[in-house]
């Protein structure tokens, strides 16, 4: 049984075949893992941006001195 698809199922097979993973497994994990990076980064982000909505406007800004 394929679950990949002919697509990633070949995509896994050329990355075991360049020698950097013995087996699909690794492929799959490491995979796993930029997904779940990826994840992280956005909720960072969101949370930073989200921070600055809540500090509110900035009082006696001055774009030319404050940047």
């Amino acid at each position: 049984m394929n679950i990949l698809g002919n697509h990633f199922e070949k995509f896994v097979q050329t990355r075991i075949g360049e020698g950097r993973y013995t087996n699909s497994s690794e492929v799959i994990r490491a995979g796993l893992r930029l997904l779940e990076q990826e994840k992280q980064k956005f909720y960072t982000l969101q949370k930073a941006i989200q921070d600055g909505i809540y500090s509110g406007v900035a009082e006696d800004f001055d774009p030319k001195t404050d940047l």
